[in-house]
């Protein structure tokens, strides 16, 4: 009676591509999973008008803007915003005869894009800095 042994060329084969198809799969998952993705956000330009840009829009914005005090600007920082990267400017100021209130205004290419709703979680740990551009607001 003939033996086959684990080591003849018949065998060899089968264990190779038991052992080949595993290291494949973890392989493919490697590729798949990797941090390059074709639909991810580009990064976003600094708003270099952004000084310019925030008075001229809430002149339109406000209701009264004459006779703001108080107001105060951040730097522009990037926050997440409906799941993407965006430049942030935090504003923050006192109305005539209202009270103080916080703004958050997002920047999309550069460009001041709309005022986000939720200020206060855009603006965590910014630091403030008087911003007398707007005080000087009129119709």
């Amino acid at each position: 009676m003939l033996r086959r042994s684990a080591a003849s060329p018949q065998f060899r084969l089968p264990l190779r591509a038991a052992l080949a198809l595993p290291l494949a799969a973890l392989l493919g998952a490697c590729a798949i999973g990797g941090s390059a993705s074709f639909d991810s956000d580009p990064p976003q330009p600094f708003p270099q008008n952004y000084r310019s840009e925030i008075p001229a829009f809430l002149r339109t914005y406000l209701n009264n803007p004459a006779g703001l005090r108080d107001a105060a600007m951040a730097e522009p920082v990037q926050r997440p915003v409906d799941g993407r990267t965006r430049w942030v400017s935090c504003l923050r100021f006192t109305p005539r005869g209202g009270t103080l209130q916080d703004m958050a205004i997002v920047h999309v290419d550069g460009r001041l894009d709309r005022v986000a709703p939720q200020a206060g979680e855009l603006c965590t740990g910014v630091v403030y800095a008087p911003f007398p551009a707007l005080e000087k607001l009129s119709r």
